[in-house]
């Protein structure tokens, strides 16, 4: 990696940071998406190393490489990366994203009140709407890839906690969605470290046992992460909290755009939401993001919806990063 410099804009959404790489990105090969984000795994992943692990990162830090799109009528493409890998889908980098595209004049010239950006994810393509008005972005919405519930009332034996059901549901990404009272925890009174251990050994147990399958390819199928929910499914003018664990136990500060995804997939399947009926969901900082199922749609088996999640990021500067020839902890490192 010699002369490298790698400029960045730092955005956060509800608290969950976002490093966009805006320049420095070597060349990545591949025709399809999928077969970028494989190439980087196999070929570059030092370079994601390098900005997500300290020291110019942190365990739970996040970022996203741009490249350009293989399917038509999309705009740009999005290469997510956090401290275990890449992950298929990211809704508070697309609402980053959405403002981050419009504000840098990426894409087409903005329009009021809203501006249309089509972004394509690993999981498929995901179209943002940017409000635009008077010069300036604001809040984004997205409509998501088609999400489902996956399992329904799985029974398991969770190792220190016991016997217990949970759900699976799928965002963009698949998750294991169960309140935290079933292991007894709580998300308001609980420790972070609580609730992020309790999280961790579900998705490592669900991971032994769990066969998942994807309508569209099997590059999707694997188990995220986990979703500790304070229960409050059924539908409610009420916010309900969620606190995601995902990747190698990364805690998401935002409700999770992905998530919250995810949920919505599983209230609607469970007749407990109706179509165009709003959610607020809170996340473990404290944000919020407002979700509903916007229409029901054929997902290969499955009886899907297309969720619409709105929230908004905030920019918080830029940097420059290099790396000098002998500094070898500099290449990243991690203390957990």
């Amino acid at each position: 990696m010699e002369n490298l410099r790698i400029e960045t804009i730092e955005m956060h959404t509800g608290g969950e940071p976002l490093r966009i790489v805006k320049s420095g990105l070597p060349a990545i090969k591949g025709k399809t998406i999928l077969d970028k984000r494989r190439y980087l795994k196999d070929n570059i992943d030092n370079l994601r190393k390098l900005l997500i692990f300290e020291p110019r990162g942190h365990y739970d830090m996040y970022g996203v490489y741009l490249v350009e799109p293989d399917v038509i009528g999309a705009d740009i493409g999005c290469i997510f990366i956090h401290n275990e890998g890449y992950s298929t889908m990211c809704g508070h980098a697309v609402l980053a994203l959405g403002r981050y595209v419009v504000d840098h004049g990426i894409v087409r010239e903005p329009v009021s009140p809203e501006t249309r950006i089509v972004m394509q994810c690993p999981c498929g393509p995901v179209e943002a709407f940017v409000q635009y008005e008077h010069g300036k972005t604001g809040n984004v919405r997205f409509n998501s890839v088609p999400s489902f519930l996956f399992q329904k009332d799985l029974e398991v034996d969770i190792p220190d906690y016991g016997h217990m059901t949970l759900d699976i549901s799928y965002g963009g990404a698949f998750y294991a969605l169960v309140p935290a009272e079933r292991l007894g925890l709580d998300l308001s009174t609980s420790s972070t470290a609580q609730l992020t251990s309790a999280a961790g050994i579900v998705t490592e147990t669900l991971k032994n046992i769990l066969k998942l399958t994807h309508p569209k390819n099997a590059d999707l199928a694997f188990l995220y992460g986990t979703i500790l929910t304070d229960g409050k499914d059924e539908y409610s003018d009420a916010e309900t909290a969620n606190m995601c664990v995902f990747a190698d136990k990364e805690v998401d500060r935002s409700p999770c755009g992905s998530g919250v995804t995810a949920r919505i997939a599983q209230q609607f399947h469970r007749e407990l939401i109706k179509l165009d009926q709003k959610r607020t969901f809170r996340g473990p900082a404290g944000s919020k993001f407002v979700a509903k199922a916007v229409k029901q749609v054929k997902f290969g088996p499955h009886d899907a919806v297309i969720v619409e999640v709105s929230g908004k990021g905030h920019y918080m500067g830029t940097s420059v990063f290099t790396l000098e020839a002998d500094d070898e902890i500099g290449k990243g490192f991690l203390l957990k």
